[in-house]
C-alpha cells in the first residue's frame, strides 16, 4: 500500500474513533441525568412525608403525622447519600432539598407542637410554633450560603432535622395524650406538660439559629478499625431502644440538641479541647 492509499484509511479510522468518543460521551450524560432522578425522587418523598404530616394533624391523628415527620428524615438521609454518592449535585437539587425541609422539618413540626400541646397558649403558643418554622428557614438558608466555606465536622446551630425529631419522638412518646407517662404512670400533668412543649419549642428555635456548634455524624470515620467494645456497646444500645423505643429515641435526639451547648461550657472545653477549625466560625 502505497503512502496515498494509506492517508484515506488513517482518516477512515480516525472518524470512527472520534464518533465512538463522542458516542461514549452522550451516553456518560444521559446515564448522569438519569442519576439526578433518585435523589430529586427521595426529595419528593421527604416532601410528601412533610404534606402527609400536615394532613394527618389535620385528621387529629397525630402519631401518624409524627411518623410521617421521622420517615421524611429517613428519606432525607438517604437523599444525600445518594447524592454524594453518585455525584449527582446540583443548586437545582440543593434548593429543592431546602424546601421540602422546611415543610417537613419546620412547618409540619411546627403545626404538630401547636395543635397537639400549645393551643391552649394562645397567641403565645401560636407564635411558638411560627417561630419555629422561621428559625427553621433561616437555619437552612444560612446553610446554604455557607455550606461551601464550612468545616464539614460540624454544623453551625442545631440542624433542623433534628430539631424536628424531637418534636416528632416526643409526640410517639406521649402518644395520644398530652401528658408524660412512664410505664403507666402519669409523670407530669397535660399542664406542665404542655408548658414545657412550650418552652422547648422557643428553645429549639433558638439553638436552630445560634452560633453553636453541632457535630456532624459524615465527618465520623466509619471505616477505621474500632476497638471492638464499641460493638458491644452499640449493641446494648439496641436492646435499650426495642425495649422502650419511643422514651429511649426522644431521649437521644433531646441529648443531641443539648450536646451543641454543653460542648462550649469551660469544664467540656478543659476536658476535651476543641481544634483551631471549631473555635473559630465563619461570619455571617
Amino acid at each position: 500500500m502505497t503512502a496515498r492509499e494509506a492517508a484515506p484509511a488513517a482518516d477512515g479510522g480516525n472518524v470512527r474513533k472520534g464518533a465512538a468518543k463522542a458516542g461514549a460521551v452522550a451516553i456518560r450524560r444521559r446515564v448522569k441525568r438519569g442519576v439526578y432522578l433518585l435523589p430529586s425522587a427521595l426529595t419528593l418523598g421527604n416532601l410528601f412525608g412533610g404534606f402527609y404530616a400536615l394532613i394527618a394533624v389535620y385528621n387529629d391523628e397525630y402519631v401518624l403525622a409524627a411518623i410521617a415527620i421521622l420517615l421524611a428524615e429517613i428519606l432525607d438521609v438517604l437523599d444525600g447519600a445518594v447524592a454524594r454518592m453518585t455525584g449527582a449535585t446540583s443548586e437545582l437539587g440543593i434548593q429543592l432539598d431546602s424546601l421540602a425541609d422546611l415543610v417537613s422539618f419546620g412547618v409540619a413540626p411546627g403545626v404538630l407542637a401547636y395543635v397537639f400541646a400549645l393551643k391552649p397558649f394562645g397567641a403565645i403558643g401560636g407564635l411558638a410554633a411560627f417561630g419555629f418554622a422561621a428559625c427553621g428557614a433561616f437555619r437552612l438558608a444560612r446553610f446554604n450560603i455557607q455550606t461551601h466555606i464550612l468545616d464539614k465536622r460540624y454544623f453551625v446551630g442545631l440542624p433542623i432535622p433534628a430539631a424536628a425529631a424531637v418534636v416528632a419522638t416526643l409526640i410517639l412518646f406521649m402518644q395520644e395524650s398530652s401528658a408524660v407517662v412512664i410505664f403507666g404512670r402519669e409523670l407530669v400533668p397535660p399542664e406542665v406538660a404542655s408548658a414545657g412543649v412550650l418552652l422547648g419549642m422557643y428553645l429549639l428555635g433558638f439553638l436552630m439559629v445560634s452560633r453553636v456548634r453541632y457535630r456532624s455524624l459524615k465527618g465520623l470515620e466509619v471505616r477505621r478499625r474500632r476497638p471492638f467494645t464499641i460493638l458491644t456497646t452499640l449493641l446494648l444500645a439496641l436492646l435499650i431502644v426495642a425495649s422502650h423505643p419511643t422514651l429511649v429515641l426522644f431521649l437521644a435526639f433531646v441529648g443531641y440538641a443539648l450536646s451543641g451547648p454543653i460542648r462550649t461550657l469551660p469544664f467540656w472545653r478543659k476536658r476535651q479541647p476543641m481544634d483551631a477549625s471549631e473555635q473559630a466560625a465563619p461570619s455571617e
